[in-house]
């Protein structure tokens, strides 16, 4: 009986850490639109500082978005165990920032065009040579920039991960919340690490000295990132801002009454055309999602314009 009742003890531990795998998946994949942005946004944030500084201020960002975190998890939990009905609105609200903030940086693009940035950066670089500038506060500056930038990525990243097991066990939710917690930090800001070092990767190999053919490719491999580096900060711009209308928007579609439906119906008569039917079903909701996120956001800007202005 003893044995009996280990094995179905193992086996429901096995079930939960089963059922908490998938869920944390699911969420993993849900705050994806976030990630892709918090990967670029933060990058860009340690742009500037000092090479041999870049590491130690990432660091700095890293354990921040800890202690970031570990105020937001028990406050979702909280949430979610005594006041369960806020999830939605929050998820609401959280949605249509992210369509917000996706919408305020292709404005910020347009009013921005490529010199006005070019002559920014060169400013950037002009005081930093100064001598007179404090370094140390420049730094500091930046930390404390990217720990609240983080913050309200984070609060993101938690709410929209809540509402993937709103419906599951108060101990699931603990291990999810977590393990997500963990996972992103962890993930977005060693990532954050790595490209921010691309660019002394590629001059360290670019300079290799040699002619064998192993020294010829280092420095080839050592051109071609120094090339490639400022392409994948773009990129990942891009990607996250993508995603972000299409997570944002997926989030005000679900919870709008009815908006669900109609999306699934769309989708269905898009699948009855001859041929491509299959791949217009697939593509409808990923389309409808993202033009609801670029609606969303063009609305919270215009209403949130007058506002800023004014700060």
């Amino acid at each position: 009986m003893a044995g009996t009742s280990l094995l179905a003890l193992l086996d429901d531990i096995a079930t939960i850490l089963d059922d908490v795998a998938l869920m944390t998946k699911v969420a993993a994949r849900k705050t994806a639109g976030v990630l892709g942005d918090d990967l670029a946004l933060n990058a860009q944030q340690v742009s500037g500082v000092r090479a041999d500084r870049e590491l130690p201020v990432v660091w700095a960002v890293t354990k921040g978005s800890f202690l970031n975190k570990l105020i937001l998890v028990p406050a979702a939990l909280a949430i979610s165990a005594f006041v369960p009905a806020a999830i939605t609105p929050l998820l609401m609200v959280g949605g249509t920032y992210l369509c917000y903030e996706g919408f305020e940086k292709i404005w910020h693009k347009l009013m921005h065009p490529p010199p006005v940035e070019k002559a920014h950066r060169v400013e950037l670089v002009a005081a930093l040579a100064d001598p007179a500038i404090d370094i140390v506060a420049f730094e500091r500056d930046k930390i404390k920039g990217a720990v609240r930038t983080d913050f309200i990525l984070s609060a993101e990243i938690v709410v929209i991960a809540l509402g993937t097991v709103a419906d599951a066990s108060f101990g699931k939710q603990v291990a999810v919340l977590a393990g997500i917690a963990i996972l992103m930090t962890v993930g977005v800001y060693g990532l954050v690490a790595g490209i921010v070092k691309l660019d002394d990767a590629g001059l360290y190999l670019s300079a290799k000295p040699g002619e064998a053919a192993w020294e010829r490719l280092q420095r080839g491999l050592g051109r071609a990132i120094l090339v490639a580096a400022p392409a994948l900060m773009k990129t990942l711009s891009v990607v996250g801002t993508a995603a972000m209308f299409l997570v944002g928007g997926g989030i005000l579609a679900h919870g709008i009454p009815g908006g669900e439906a109609f999306i699934h119906g769309l989708a269905v008569s898009a699948g009855s055309a001859p041929g491509i039917g299959a791949v217009l079903e697939g593509a409808t909701p990923l389309v409808a999602n993202a033009v609801v996120g670029i609606a969303a956001g063009a609305i919270a800007l215009a209403v949130a314009s007058p506002f800023l202005r004014k700060n």
